[in-house]
Formats: C-alpha cells, sequence, structure tokens
C-alpha cells in the first residue's frame, strides 16, 4: 500500500500524523511494554496501513516490519505513523504537506528526518517513536523537539531495518525517541530481555569533540555544562578532533537513495520536490568510480574513529549547531557568513551514522525554552553500557 494513491491524515493539523487508523493496533495484553503508545515513521511497513513517506511520488513496496509486531507482541499500542522530511533526505522536516512545527515553537522547525516522531513524543500523544537515522535523523529533531533520541549500532538485530523503506543500506539505522531516557532502557529491555543496570563514570575516558567554529553559543555552552558534569563525576575527559566526513557521506546516501527510488526517476514527472529530486538526480549522476572512491574514503575515516574509540569508554559531542531556526530558514550565520543548514548540521552528526557507532542524544534546555542537545557516544556494540551511562548521569 505504497505511494500517492494513499493521502495523508486529512483531519491532522499538527502536521505530525501521516496515517491515523480509526483505531490503534492494541498490543498484547500483559507484555512488557503493556500501557505504552507508540508511533512509527512512514517508512516503517505496517500491515494494512498505508506507506508514503511524506512524498507525493511513488514508492518501491515495503513489507511489515518486524520490529513493529514485535513490539506489539511486547505489550505496546501503536497509534499510528508520523509525517518526515520527504523520503528521508533532509534535516527540517520539509514535505509536500506542510512539515511538522516544533512543539516548543511553532514558528520553528522540528528537525528531520523524524519530525513527526520527535513532535508526537514531545506532545505528549504518545510515550515512544519509532524513527530512522541516516545521518541525524533521530539525532536532530531529538534535540530540537528537547527529547531523548537512541541510534542504535548499525544491524543491531534489536532494532532492524527490514520492513522499512530505505534511504541509504549503507547508512541506516531504526531506532526510538521518547520524552525520557527510562522509556527508552524499558523498550531496550523488553527487546533484548536483559536488564540494563545504571554505569558509574568514575575512572572513564571521555572523549570531548567540541569544534567551536561550528557551534553557536548556546550549543557550545551546553556541551561545556555537560562536559562538566561528568567530569564532577569522575570521569577524565579527552579532547578529540575529527574531520567533516560528509565528502564520503554525500555521496554513498545520494546513490544509494537515487538506485531506492530508481523506478520513480525513471518517469517524465516523479512528483518529489524540488530539493530532494535535485539531491536524487545529483545521485543518480554519480560514476560507479567517484561512488567507489567514497566507501574508501569511509574506510580511512572508519579507521580513524575507531582508532580513537579504542582509547576511549564513551565520546561527547554536539547533536546540533544552535537551538532549531525558523521554518523556511535554509541557512545560519557562522564565523560572518552563511552556512547551508544542511551543511551545519550534518557535519556534527554524520560521522556516526555513516560508520555506525550507537549514539545516545540527550536534549539540553536553553534560556530561551528551546533546546540543542549532546550525542554521547558509544564504542560499536557498546549499546547497554551506553544507555547505563546514560542512566548514571
Amino acid at each position: 500500500m505504497s505511494g500517492p494513491d494513499h493521502p495523508n491524515n486529512a483531519d491532522d493539523v499538527s502536521g505530525i500524523w501521516a496515517y491515523l487508523p480509526p483505531e490503534a493496533l492494541a498490543g498484547q495484553a500483559g507484555g512488557p511494554l503493556s500501557g505504552l503508545r507508540f508511533s512509527a515513521k512512514d517508512l516503517y511497513g505496517v500491515d494494512g496501513w498505508p506507506l508514503h513517506a511524506s512524498t507525493r511520488a511513488p514508492l518501491p513496496e515495503v513489507p511489515p516490519s518486524p520490529l513493529v509486531t514485535r513490539l506489539l507482541e511486547l505489550g505496546a499500542t501503536l497509534v499510528g505513523k508520523t509525517h518526515l522530511h520527504e523520503i528521508a533526505l533532509g534535516i527540517s522536516g520539509a514535505n509536500p504537506y506542510g512539515g511538522t512545527p516544533n512543539p516548543l515553537d511553532a514558528r520553528r522547525m522540528s528537525g528531520g528526518s523524524s519530525s513527526g516522531a520527535a513532535a508526537s513524543v514531545a506532545s505528549g500523544q504518545v510515550d515512544f517513536a519509532l524513527g530512522t537515522d541516516t545521518g541525524g535523523s533521530i539525532r536532530i529533531p531529538a534535540a530540537w523537539c528537547g527529547v531523548v533520541g537512541f541510534k542504535p549500532t548499525k544491524d543491531d538485530p534489536l532494532w532492524p531495518s527490514a520492513g522499512v523503506l530505505p534511504l541509504s543500506p549503507t547508512c541506516d539505522h531504526a531506532g526510538p525517541l521518547a520524552r525520557d531516557l527510562a522509556t527508552i532502557l524499558r523498550v531496550q529491555e523488553a527487546l533484548s530481555g536483559t536488564p540494563l543496570p545504571a554505569q558509574s563514570w568514575e575512572g572513564r575516558r571521555v572523549g570531548l569533540w567540541q569544534p567551536r567554529d561550528w557551534l553557536d553559543a548556546q550549543a557550545d555552552a551546553a556541551l561545556s555544562a555537560f562536559a562538566g558534569r561528568v567530569g564532577d563525576l569522575g570521569a577524565t575527559l579527552i579532547p578529540v578532533s575529527l574531520p567533516d566526513m560528509r565528502d564520503a557521506y554525500s555521496d554513498i546516501v545520494q546513490s544509494e537513495a537515487a538506485s531506492v527510488h530508481r523506478a520513480a526517476l525513471a518517469l517524465q514527472g516523479p512528483s518529489f520536490m524540488p530539493a530532494t529530486l535535485a539531491l536524487l538526480r545529483r545521485g543518480a549522476g554519480l560514476s560507479a568510480e567517484a561512488v567507489e572512491a567514497a566507501f574508501k574514503r569511509r574506510a580511512v575515516y572508519r579507521e580513524l574513529l575507531d582508532d580513537a574509540m579504542s582509547e576511549l569508554d564513551v565520546l561527547l559531542a554536539p547533536a546540533v549547531p544552535c537551538a532549531a531556526p525558523l521554518t523556511g530558514q535554509d541557512a545560519v550565520e557562522w564565523l560572518g557568513e552563511a552556512v547551508p543548514l544542511r551543511v551545519a548540521a550534518l557535519r556534527l552528526t554524520v560521522p556516526f551514522s555513516l560508520l555506525g557507532l550507537p549514539v545516545l542524544v540527550l536534549p539540553q534546555p536553553t534560556p530561551d525554552g528551546l533546546s540543542v542537545g549532546v550525542q554521547v557516544v558509544g564504542r560499536r556494540g557498546a549499546d547497554a553500557e551506553l544507555l547505563g551511562l546514560g542512566l548514571g548521569l
């Protein structure tokens, strides 16, 4: 049931809901997640429900998501499907249906691509949401909407990407957002069947990636305050520097996205928004040699980051460069020049989805009632330890 023949929920004025069924899908009674309500980003296949990925373009068919099925078996109730940045190819939340206002300030964007997912939990309509993250798509809206986000290690079997419309199989991740860490821990424990005890920060070696030239004063101060807090808990802070990895990321993601949507791109009028279509056309136009070179750069970056993480327990990094911009704003002022918003945001988040490391995003409120965020990055596969450290704050 994919594609433009299945319109959005016409009664939703919040911009959150792509599809609200007449009745929610009730979870099995008595499960460990009974009583929790969740939403699914409209990339997840749900049997009998439409899937249109917040686009008017035709889409490939998507089978039912085993993750959604498992959560229902564990007792959680699925309320509906949420809007996103069109086909997940963007960080503002823009789509042909009007986008999703930020619950903290309706004049501002909620972030993307998991815009409706973040807003559905920030507004209290569900307890947790299923999002996806290819370059920052859980982490950016979590930070801007003031909620917690978790991007597991790439291909973690607890968070399968099967039954999810792909953007980039190399970089796609499935994961949750919630108003508090306790809810994410409850879901993780139910999926794993294993308790997650709090972990002490005492004696931990904590990397600090703080690219001040890429942050405004609020985002910089929030990261400094968070780092000071873990230092007070007994951690040793170690400065870390990382390069801008978007050169590898953009070529890989855009070429893979063009492959996913090749049938629509073959049409005379594929019905994507102009910005989305431009990125897809760019991806389709990349040569095999260019894509191979991007994967070689990715391999170099992976070795660099793995070497850095081998000496650390976790790494702290900013989640966003500033609080949520106004809807429609496509650039931010940085050191006297306008930097495209996509560049400003993705250069902070791309390394950890390009290379598949687990990341916990914790929102940091700003004095003006908005939010930025901190990424706590774990070693590959050390998801339980990362969540336990979050609990130990």
